[in-house]
């Protein structure tokens, strides 16, 4: 009997062999399934489709934007049919915001504006989303978890980005400077990122240095990773961008500003509350402030006033400056020591719950410290670090 091939085997047994399917989907297709991802994974995140609005977080403004182009693209309702279990595509199409308030070039350019060259109502404004090998590279960097301190760091974030809104910080793209130190903030895959800790220095296998990192995210995650691991998922991240640092600017100078005082004290109060959190660390617990006139007038009526805990207060330390810009003053102090600044609540003097918000947890020494780098133009050289209570460079 002749040797039979595969093909003729099979025939004689009546087997069937059904041709394989190639899958295969254009550029464009991967671009728009990308795009509808990160919006899938907003939703499994806050559990409803992003939104416009001014009050919005920009990403999640970026991505309604772009859920409504998806909406009005007749090839992504067949495309993405598989994964819209959660029937995003079947919504109403939301008005549109208004894409004059997306400050960020890098944004802008993302939804494909400002480039009279691109056609905005094609999905190809989706051209700067990751392939999902990128995604699958950077998620395997470090696997965040939940935040469980994360209201310590929440008023950064919320103050990060008013910052940004009203043009005190400026996002630069990553690249330009691959330093990363503790209190720096960044943008990683479409999420603010502030660095919380740095640990040791220590080599890593191709003889350079390296430090673990613990890295908190403005939606409430964090990550344990190395600082080489996070340079380069911001530097393969299109959308990755370092904040500056809040522009203080010259605090002291010839040219007066609206807001100098010739001459000026800067105090430091300590609380003699009885409130409970208070009494247990007042040795430690100092609100820091500038004034242009007596320490003793402003600090008169304490024991009425919300802002001082509705106690008297006793005047630990101050120092006299001398043409100084009060606002930059106070900036300084609130971005130096923000990590340090306590949540106490307390009810006013008609029941209503306030949160002083300008009391921190710092040493005396060490404010005494941060006067005298301010004095010496160093200030913008160190970060304060709550868990060694101490000024530490910014490497």
């Amino acid at each position: 009997m002749a040797e039979l091939d595969d093909d003729e085997l099979l025939d004689a047994l009546g087997v069937e062999v059904a041709p394989l399917k190639v899958a295969s989907r254009t550029p464009r297709e991967e671009r728009i399934i990308a795009g509808f991802e990160d919006i899938l994974r907003f939703h499994q995140t806050h559990g409803r489709a992003p939104l416009h609005g001014e009050e919005r977080d920009i990403f999640e403004r970026l991505y309604a934007v772009r859920l409504d182009q998806l909406r009005k693209l007749p090839e992504a309702q067949t495309l993405l049919a598989e994964l819209d279990s959660p029937g995003l595509l079947s919504g109403t199409t939301l008005v549109q915001t208004n894409v004059d308030d997306l400050d960020e070039d890098a944004l802008l350019a993302e939804l494909g504006i400002g480039d009279e060259s691109t056609d905005q109502s094609d999905i190809t404004v989706l051209r700067h989303v990751r392939s999902n090998t990128e995604k699958r590279a950077a998620e395997e960097i470090a696997d965040r978890t939940r935040c469980a301190d994360f209201e310590k760091f929440q008023p950064l974030f919320e103050q990060v980005e008013r910052e940004l809104k009203s043009s005190v910080r400026k996002t630069l793209r990553f690249g330009r400077d691959t330093s990363i130190a503790f209190g720096n903030f960044f943008i990683l895959s479409g999420q603010l990122a502030f660095v919380a800790e740095v640990g040791e220095t220590i080599k890593a296998p191709n003889g350079e240095s390296d430090a673990r990192l613990r890295v908190i995210y403005a939606n409430g995650t964090e990550s344990n990773l190395l600082r080489r691991s996070l340079q380069r998922a911001l530097y393969k991240d299109d959308t990755g961008r370092r904040l500056t640092d809040t522009d203080m600017g010259p605090l002291f100078g010839d040219s007066p500003e609206p807001d100098d005082i010739e001459s000026g004290t800067i105090y430091v109060l300590r609380s003699l509350s009885t409130h409970p959190f208070v009494t247990e660390h007042r040795e430690l617990i100092h609100k820091i402030g500038v004034t242009g006139g007596k320490v003793e007038t402003r600090i008169a009526a304490a024991a009425k006033d919300a802002t001082y805990l509705l106690a008297d207060v006793e005047i630990v330390a101050t120092y006299k400056l001398h043409n100084l810009n009060r606002t930059r003053m106070e900036n300084i102090f609130h971005r130096l020591f923000g990590l340090a600044q306590i949540e106490v609540t307390i009810d006013d003097r008609f029941g209503n719950p306030v949160k002083p918000r300008e009391w921190f947890l710092v040493p005396l020494h060490v404010i005494d410290e941060a006067v005298d780098r301010i004095r010496d133009g160093s200030i913008t050289e160190v970060a304060y670090d709550p868990s060694t209570a101490q000024l530490v460079a910014n490497l």
